[in-house]
């Protein structure tokens, strides 16, 4: 079933857009402070993971960032590559290079989460 656009749909997807890192939501709520409350923003950012528009990464600081999902086919939703975040400016960010995780026959991998911590170029 297809979704309608909505102009707080619309208002999030561009900040997500023009970012170049992943956000966590208090910064989109900072960022629409006024036009939507917090419960639209969570409402909004956990659709758009259940449509497959952006992915969640849950940080070791217990906060959940999202990021616009790249390179994903139709129907063939992805996310097996690492997420870094510097331990300096706190900025997440998707490391494209794809991961390749030997497991055990008859175990299937769906998706994979793994955050790496550290300093980003800037900041090292």
């Amino acid at each position: 079933m297809k979704r309608r656009s909505t102009p707080s749909k619309q208002a999030i997807l561009n900040i997500l857009h023009s970012a170049q890192q992943a956000l966590n939501q208090e910064t989109i709520e900072q960022e629409v402070k006024g036009t939507m409350d917090r419960v639209t923003v969570y409402r909004i950012l956990n659709r758009f993971c259940e449509e497959g528009h952006v992915h969640k990464i849950v940080s070791d600081d217990g906060k959940s960032y999202f990021a616009l999902c790249h390179n994903c086919e139709e129907k063939k939703h992805r996310h097996n590559h690492f997420h870094f975040r510097c331990l300096k400016c706190q900025k997440v960010e998707c490391l494209q290079e794809e991961v390749a995780i030997n497991v055990p026959s008859g175990y299937q991998i769906e998706n994979v989460n793994c955050l790496l911590t550290g300093y980003c170029k800037a900041c090292a």
